[in-house]
Formats: structure tokens, sequence, C-alpha cells
């Protein structure tokens, strides 16, 4: 028989978004459910962060014993034991996997649907045997890899995000479709385990971020082998007695590409078709579920966060929980705020930004200004050997903070003072008084913020008040 249950929230996938809603109201006491037809965790858990940064993190090893010689510490070509490497990763999973089990969410008084959910109606869905009615929704459902329509894929093995840390062997020469954040810290990844490594793209490779620092990215890829084949056509794909070929087009004519395997990373689509969304009255289209600044759909129950509402990282998707949480239990107004959202590429070196870049705040802002500070000026960069790299910060009048990028080791560590900046609408005055450790990689950004100023030491109004101050004694 149908079970009708009738919770306080009712939360429609167990990813990040959707775990930190169940878990931040459950804190609270307030009746919850949990729907999810999948792997606890979702995407991030289970195919995407986690497991592609404990890849990356292998591959940073690998490339580092290469240049151990430039630390007069011998060393060779690293041995890559591919199997060893992929049983760390599903290790690094486990480890991760219990804190968002059904049974911890189970623990913390949530109640855990295992099934797939559909909308009967605008105040009601249907999971399994169990109908929900309850006082809110909110839609966690995440997103799937976007497969290009590219004539002959189909009939082709191909590998995504969701396959890719199945691969039981090191790929020979590995193909990928897509120069984004994803393609590109795979690619980085695979060639410095030892891989030869093409990317193709029909746009330009990381066409969404700054320019400038973009170039020091790709830089530094195709020093260490990475192909790049930006602005081609792939007009089909074919099987070989080997992998795949790929017949492509650019400006220079037609050309083939030949590889072991091939991986898809061309975007992310968003997983809400099979919700029946139109029978609860929510709008939507290909792109993702309609909301408003507060998160909230054209039904005024339901609620719409993380990738289904157009978000793409981790840390937004858990941004997007928060304010959910505070406008569902407290009646709190709550706002998103893309402008404080950092956006990172974990290539080597990495790309990190957030807030308006160059271009759009001088659209925005007549009184835009950007200062820079380059790594080779740090010291830290130089005894660990970094190589290049640059801090951008963008401010509009007053020196108030608007946006700020890095290219280099350790952005998406430094990129989070940035945010805080912009957040709480900080000034480079702010930054240029704030003490940073000696050496560390965190004075590169106080460096920038005071050449901000460094005009004043020229202006002769300010030279001609010091020589006032100097006849006092």
């Amino acid at each position: 028989m149908t079970k009708i249950l009738t919770p306080d929230i009712c939360v429609i996938g167990g990813g990040a978004a959707g775990l930190s809603v169940a878990a931040g109201a459950a804190a609270f006491g307030v009746p919850v459910v949990l729907i999810e037809r999948g792997r606890m965790g979702g995407d991030c858990l289970n195919y995407g962060c986690v497991p592609s940064k404990a890849l990356i993190a292998a591959a940073k090893h690998a490339e580092a014993i290469r240049k151990a010689a430039e630390f007069g510490i011998a060393a060779g070509e690293p041995v890559v034991d591919y199997e060893r490497l992929q049983a760390r990763i599903r290790s690094v999973v486990d480890g991760i996997a219990p804190h968002d089990s059904v049974e911890r969410f189970t623990s913390l008084g949530v109640e855990v649907i295992e099934a797939t959910a559909r909308f009967v109606d605008e105040r009601t869905v249907s999971a399994g045997d169990r109908l929900i009615r309850a006082r809110r929704f909110v839609i966690a459902t995440g997103s799937s890899p976007a497969i290009p329509p590219i004539q002959g894929l189909g009939e082709v093995s191909f590998l995504t995000n969701e396959t890719l840390f199945e691969l039981k062997r090191l790929p020979g020469h590995l193909a990928v479709i897509g120069a984004g954040a994803v393609g590109l810290e795979m690619a980085a990844a695979y060639r410095r385990l030892g891989t030869q490594v093409t990317v193709v793209d029909e746009a330009a490779a990381l066409s969404r971020q700054d320019p400038e620092l973009a170039a020091i990215v790709l830089d530094g890829l195709r020093a260490e082998g990475t192909v790049l084949h930006e602005r081609t056509t792939i007009r089909s794909v074919e099987r070989t007695e080997n992998g795949v070929r790929l017949l492509c087009e650019r400006d220079g004519g037609p050309f083939r590409l030949d590889a072991s395997d091939l991986l898809i990373a061309a975007g992310r689509a968003p997983n809400h078709l099979a919700l029946d969304l139109d029978a609860a009255g929510i709008r939507h289209d290909a792109r993702g579920i309609r909301v408003g600044a507060d998160l909230r759909t054209s039904n005024r129950r339901v609620y719409a966060i993380g990738d289904a509402a157009g978000g793409r990282f981790t840390h937004e998707a858990a941004h997007h929980a928060r304010l959910v949480v505070q406008r569902i239990l407290f009646r709190l107004p709550a706002g998103r705020r893309r402008d404080i959202v950092p956006r990172v590429i974990f290539t080597d070196p990495e790309l990190a930004e957030v807030g308006l870049t160059e271009q759009q705040a001088r659209e925005k802002y007549a009184a835009a200004e950007t200062v820079r500070w380059a790594y080779s000026g740090n010291d830290r960069a130089r005894t660990d050997g970094l190589g290049p790299g640059l801090v951008k910060v963008v401010v509009g009048r007053r020196g108030r903070i608007v946006g700020a990028g890095i290219a280099g080791a350790g952005a998406g560590e430094m990129i989070g003072f940035w945010s805080f900046a912009i957040a709480n609408r900080l000034t480079l005055k702010h930054v240029s008084g704030f003490v940073p450790a000696y050496p560390t990689l965190g004075e590169i950004g106080k460096q920038a913020a005071i050449s901000y100023y460094s005009p004043m030491a020229r202006n002769r109004f300010v030279r001609l008040a010091i020589r006032m101050l100097r006849g006092f004694g």
C-alpha cells in the first residue's frame, strides 16, 4: 500500500547540495525526507571532485619526481602502477563515503528513500511506494555529462567523468573533447602519468576565463606535452582496430586524430527531466530550473539549488543550501551572490577567479582598474621553483575590490581571501594593511595592493606635505 509522508522538508537529490540541506534542517529537529535514486554523495564524491583530485594528486607526485633533478635530487622517469593508483582513488572515496551514507543521515533523523522522485501535482511527490506531501521541497538533482551531437559517437566506446575512474589500464593516447575545466584537468593529469594527450575544442581553450591568466595555464600544459587543437570542428568519430579516430577540421584544413581512448568533457546537463516538473507548475528548460534570486521556483513550495539551478561548483551548491535552510527555517531574506563564488581549475598551474574579470569590470564601471603582481617577484615562489604565475585584482571606485584572478601554484587556496574581500566590500587599503607571513605566496596579493597606491609616492602634493612635516623635527 502507498504510504503518505508529511515532512516539513522533502529534499530530492543526495549530492552535495541536497545533503547539506538535509543535514542542516535535521540539526534543528526539522522532519526531513531525502530522496536519492543513485549513489549517496552524488557526482562530486563518486565521479567528480574527489576522485579527480586524487588522480591529480598522484600526477603531481609523478611530475615532482621528474623535476627532482632541478633541486639536486637524483631521480628518473616515474614508474606508474595504475592498479595501485586506482586503488588509492577508491580508498579516498571510500573514506569519505560514510559521511554521506544512508546510515549517517538516518542517524541524524532524516528519512532516506532510495527511489526515483516524480511530482504528482503542485504539492506532492511520488517516490517508490510513498507519496510525500511536504511543506517545502528542495530540488538538488545535480547534473550529468553532456554528450555532443557528433556523427558516429554513438557507435564507439567513450569515457566520461562517470566512467573514467573505472578504467583498468593507463591509456596510451587519450583524446579529450572539451577544453574546459574537466577536460584540461584530466588532460594534464594523464599527461603527467605518461599518457599521450590531445585535446580538441570548437572554441578557444578556457574561453570563459580571463585571457591573460588562461594563457599562463595553457602555456604550462603545452610545455608538459599536452597537444591542444582549439577552434576545431569534429566532423565525425569512428572505431578503429586500436581505438578511436576523430575526423576534424580547422582553418588549415581537415585532419584525423587517432587515439586509444576518448574522453567526453563537453560540459554538463542538469538532471531534472524525470521529475515531471510540469505537473508541479515549475518552469524549466534544457539549461535547468528557473529560479529567482532566493532560489525559489515558479511553484512557491519548491526551491532548486546546485546544478539544478544553474550552479557549477560543489561549494556553490553548499552556498545555495545554506541560503535555502535560512529561508525555510527562519523566514530570513536569502539571495544568492554569484560574485563571491570562486571558480577554480585544478591544472598546474592552477587558475582561480572570483567576482568580475578585468573585461567585465571595464564594461560595468567607468573607473575600473586592474593591479597585477607576478609570482617572479615573490620569494616563496622562487625558493619552491614554482614557475610563472600572476595575481590580478580588479577594483572599482576608491579601490573597492570587485574581482580577482590568479594563475599559478596554490591559486585555489589563495582565491578564498579575495572572495572574503568581495563579500565584505573591502578595498585595497584593507589588503595593504594586513600582515602575511614571510615567505608565503600570500604576500603576492599584498604587493599587488601596495602597487595600487605606489603612484602616491610621486605625487607632488604628497611630497610637499612630507617636506612640511619634516620641518617640525
